[in-house]
């Protein structure tokens, strides 16, 4: 039953700590990133973040869990759309509940340098996200990780080369659910102007990895002289067409939220729309991360209200056809008066990831994880 725990996610690029400024004590790591942190050094200062004291608890109210819902997997395996709808229903589940204690996941994914803008495939078992470390071809690389399983590790990242990568920033990776399209954000040459979406196609898969395919510009309805980045793609039930949001800056120095509609080949349905309700007019609204099924959506903003920096919050509506509603401030522990930004849910609406250089972590940002019980149990 992993099946029931998939993910969508993405991000997009966010400023970096000043060099110096302190980081605080040791990062509190997950489980498995524990395990590697006392592999790797005798010395290292951490503490988990654990779920119970035995090791097989968490696997047990996993399958705990999956039983539960099981039933209804039955119920609608008959038809096509079955994933999303019982992906849909566990999120709407998970949506009233409280944000556990974040925890850093640790430095197998994080590094020294920058990591951010994570993004999850359909299953859960591939993480990507953008980093500054070397071995990089530009500025902002995407680089990718693998894990066997939900319980496994993650694997030592691969960057993901050319085409998706270039000489110039590459960030914000977003996966439609077949996994068959990537769309990103990049200032390679040949845009229409100073940061544009792109989309690329996956040509096959196999033991040495992925092959994409060249990236394709998404054209004039979607790019602009500006810089448009922050992709995130979500199928939102109930809607022909999926969505890819995006941030684009305003004459007045705001960030704003668009969509545009995108067909299943990754091409714009025409030009993309600002989504007022999301868009505050006088602050930077970055990154949203949209629930499977649609009646939430988490977005990094300056607004007024929040802790000083870039913070998380919080919309819903009763449909993915209706407005949103008014944002809540997610608060402590998610948000803190470091910069926490660029969510991304899991299919589930279980697990949230985000970018956060709050003390603790490996780096000038890093990547942290937190997670929901059904109904606040």
């Amino acid at each position: 039953m992993e099946t029931c725990l998939g993910a969508v996610i993405a991000g997009n690029m966010l400023p970096v700590r000043a060099a110096g400024q302190p980081r605080g004590e040791g990062p509190r790591v997950s489980p498995m990133a524990q395990r590697t942190v006392s592999k790797r050094s005798a010395n290292a200062e951490s503490s988990s973040y654990r779920l119970s004291s035995s090791s097989e608890e968490p696997m047990i109210s996993v399958r705990r869990f999956c039983r539960a819902v099981a039933p209804l997997s039955v119920l609608l395996a008959c038809r096509p759309e079955s994933d999303s709808i019982v992906a849909g229903l566990l999120a709407d589940r998970f949506a009233s509940s409280e944000w556990s204690e974040p925890v850093n996941l640790g430095p197998v994914i994080n590094s020294s340098a920058v990591e951010a803008n994570a993004g999850l495939s359909s299953d859960a078992h591939t993480l990507f996200f953008v980093s500054t470390r070397t071995g990089g071809l530009g500025n902002l690389d995407i680089w990718m990780s693998h894990r066997r399983c939900l319980a496994c590790d993650w694997e030592a990242p691969v960057n993901l080369g050319a085409p998706i990568n270039s000489d110039a920033i590459d960030a914000a990776p977003t996966m439609s659910e077949d996994g068959r399209l990537l769309f990103f954000y990049s200032t390679r040459g040949g845009g229409f102007g100073l940061g544009d979406v792109y989309v690329s196609h996956r040509v096959s898969t196999g033991a040495d990895g992925d092959v994409w395919a060249p990236p394709v510009n998404l054209g004039p309805d979607v790019n602009t002289a500006a810089n448009e980045q922050g992709t995130f793609y979500v199928h939102e039930p109930g809607e022909p067409n999926a969505f890819v949001y995006f941030n684009r800056p305003t004459a007045g120095g705001s960030i704003d939220v668009y969509r545009v509609a995108v067909s299943n080949d990754g091409d714009a349905l025409g030009p993309a729309v600002l989504v007022p309700e999301l868009s505050d007019p006088t602050a930077t609204d970055q990154k949203v991360a949209v629930s499977t099924d649609g009646h939430e959506l988490l977005l990094s903003s300056m607004r007024a209200g929040g802790f000083g920096n870039f913070d998380i919050w919080r919309f819903t509506r009763q449909s993915a056809q209706d407005p949103w509603s008014n944002p809540t401030h997610l608060d402590a522990p998610i948000n803190t008066p470091d910069l926490d930004s660029q969510p991304v849910l899991s299919r589930d609406g279980r697990t949230l990831i985000f970018t956060s250089i709050r003390p603790g972590g490996f780096g000038m940002q890093d990547l942290w994880m937190s997670t929901r019980s059904p109904g606040g149990q």
